[in-house]
């Protein structure tokens, strides 16, 4: 691979939840089959519970003060890692305060219990690799969140967003591929795609694709693992952008700071089709965790609703 430089086992996956992991508690509100029941749970947020494929599932649904009730707004799906939960991603991602100041509604869907021969967990996102066996339609639980948001909150159908964490970077890209009809972007945190992903992916657009890893992550090793299922983040890169029909040498920028944490390289592949981007945020110096200014110069928060926000469904938006 041609490269321009601008100098400037899945038994390590119970802690893949952001530094950190917490046992999920799935026991929820008493629900009536085919409603959704929510109540308050903190600042202008609620926890939304219903029955999905017999399952109770539920998210929680976050929605600016500051919102104007007038336009559409755009929708950020943020998943959590595998054993992780959904308030426990929401806690060390901040998105509200980028909400605020940007307008868009979040949701933190709570993914489920997995009880299978290869191994089991509180909570995840059924997207290949470790969690072969599982039987839970995260895809079809995802696409039934957004109608629910739909019915309720003003979203702009065209600018639906997912980025996650782990096991939810994994998901991430599989809604990428398996519901592509309706997320316009995606973004992974030390993520990548399962092979069965990868193999069936069917991307109904070009799909603009934002991977920030570590190369000290040795739980979602950057040059993947063959054993479980993961692809490598070079490969998942190519991949992108191959179907994007980008120019196939990449962009490298590397910066670096002054201070004790590193330099950081800025990987990105241009001239794609629809003007989407194919870009890679690596870090030397990171391990298995959700990169903040305060420890790796960079906030992947902010980095992913900047990478995020420049797209529609249609590509890069005309402002």
């Amino acid at each position: 691979m041609n490269t321009r430089l601008i100098t400037c086992s899945f038994l390590f996956l119970v802690s893949c939840g952001g530094g950190s992991s917490q046992s999920n508690n799935n026991s929820l509100p008493e629900v009536i089959e085919g409603e959704e029941t929510c109540i308050t749970s903190g600042i202008n947020t609620q926890r939304c519970t219903f029955t999905h494929n017999n399952l109770e599932r539920f998210y929680f649904i976050y929605k600016p003060e500051s919102l104007s009730q007038n336009n559409n707004v755009p929708l950020l799906f943020a998943l959590h890692g595998y054993g992780s939960t959904a308030a426990f991603h929401k806690s060390y991602t901040q998105y509200e305060v980028i909400a605020e100041e940007n307008q868009f509604i979040i949701v933190y869907p709570q993914g489920y219990k997995l009880d299978t021969i290869l191994t089991n967990s509180s909570s995840h996102w059924n997207s290949g690799a470790w969690t072969i066996g599982s039987n839970v339609d995260d895809v079809d639980f995802i696409n039934s969140v957004i109608e629910l948001v739909e019915d309720k909150e003003n979203i702009d159908p065209n600018r639906i967003y997912s980025a996650g964490m782990s096991n939810g970077g994994f998901m991430s890209y599989h809604l990428a591929c398996n519901l592509s009809e309706k997320i316009a972007a995606i973004a992974s945190v030390t993520g990548s795609m399962s092979k069965e992903t990868l193999s069936g992916c069917l991307s109904s657009h070009p799909m603009p694709v934002l991977q920030i890893h570590g190369l000290q992550d040795f739980t979602v090793p950057y040059s993947g693992n063959n054993t479980i299922g993961m692809e490598s983040i070079d490969d998942v890169l190519d991949y992108w952008a191959n179907y994007n029909s980008c120019n196939p040498e990449r962009i490298l920028a590397v910066v670096d700071y002054d201070n004790e944490k590193g330099s950081i390289d800025f990987v990105n592949y241009d001239s794609c089709s629809n003007n989407v981007d194919v870009k890679l945020i690596r870090i030397p110096t990171m391990s298995h965790t959700w990169p903040a200014i305060n420890n790796f110069n960079i906030s992947a928060s902010d980095e992913i609703w900047s990478f995020l926000s420049k797209f529609d469904i249609n590509g890069k938006i005309n402002n």
